[in-house]
């Protein structure tokens, strides 16, 4: 059972849960690490190449969408494989649906660019 929090102490315990599961990422995930990395030269990228704060706002969120969903694929991979080693079919289509919705979000991020950048 969940323990009974007022609005504040839930927001901190949240935000302390919410760290320790960017920590695991980075700890943990090598994609994320990877993106995190990336973050250094795209987000400042958005800023010099976007034309306006709408711009800015496109080319950062098409990004964070990607780190978004990677965390979601990885919190799937997490719970399949903590539900067992053995293949199954579910557990490889679980995992094959999280990894496509991480390759449409890179799709997106590529297309959101190309778009602003060539308009």
């Amino acid at each position: 059972m969940k323990p009974n929090h007022h609005a504040l102490e839930h927001l901190w315990y949240a935000t302390q849960w919410s760290f320790a599961g960017l920590k695991a990422a980075w700890q943990y995930e090598q994609a994320f690490r990877i993106e995190i990395i990336a973050s250094l030269f795209i987000v400042p990228l958005a800023f010099y190449l976007g034309e306006g704060a709408i711009e800015q706002v496109l080319m950062l969120g098409a990004w964070l969408l990607v780190i978004i969903v990677e965390l979601l694929n990885s919190a799937i991979e997490a719970t399949v494989d903590r539900i067992g080693t053995e293949h199954h079919e579910l557990s490889g289509r679980a995992k094959d649906l999280a990894s496509a919705a991480v390759s449409l979000c890179g799709i997106t991020f590529i297309v959101t660019w190309v778009i602003l950048l060539l308009h």
